[in-house]
């Protein structure tokens, strides 16, 4: 089991975590999509967490050709008015489900940060903060794509439940 913890002020994040092998395949984004909300179910199940290898979030740059999935995950390329983007943002993300974390953290909406017609888009880097006011988190839940919440790698510490450093 482990813990994710605020790297500035200690401030445990997470509850008990078990972690996945790897980030779940999205999947298709209407199934047991919320029709309340327009979000799409949570990648990582409660109670989970996993390490996301490839590049997350802002900043975006642009490439050429087709759009495509990344990752393989099901993860598309942002489009943008200026054309087609792919992340250049942090490896080793930590994958989470919302539940798991929103309640120890606030929106931090300055900025273009929470955009999206039916939740934060996640597009404009990280749009939750520690209580300690630390940005370490993105939260992506528009209706145009998965519902994914990513704690940045650099911001967050993981402890196994015995207390030692590690668990990722």
């Amino acid at each position: 089991m482990t813990v994710f913890h605020c790297a500035g002020c200690g401030a445990a994040l997470t509850g008990d975590l078990l972690a996945l092998p790897c980030v779940p395949e999205v999947g298709d984004p209407d199934d047991g999509r919320d029709p309340s909300t327009g979000r799409a179910r949570s990648t990582v199940a409660c109670g989970y967490y996993a390490i996301d290898p490839d590049p997350w979030g802002a900043p975006w740059v642009p490439v050429g050709g087709a759009r495509r999935d990344v990752g393989g995950a099901g993860r598309e390329l942002l489009r943008t008015d200026t054309g087609i983007t792919e992340s250049a943002g942090r490896r080793n993300s930590v994958v989470v489900h919302p539940d798991d974390v929103l309640p120890r953290l606030e929106p931090f909406t300055l900025g273009a940060n929470w955009r999206g017609c039916c939740g934060p888009t996640g597009a404009h880097g990280p749009n939750l903060a520690c209580v300690c006011g630390s940005r370490l988190a993105t939260w992506a839940a528009d209706c145009l794509g998965p519902n994914e919440l990513h704690l940045d790698p650099v911001r967050v510490h993981a402890f196994d439940q015995g207390g030692q450093a590690g668990g990722r």
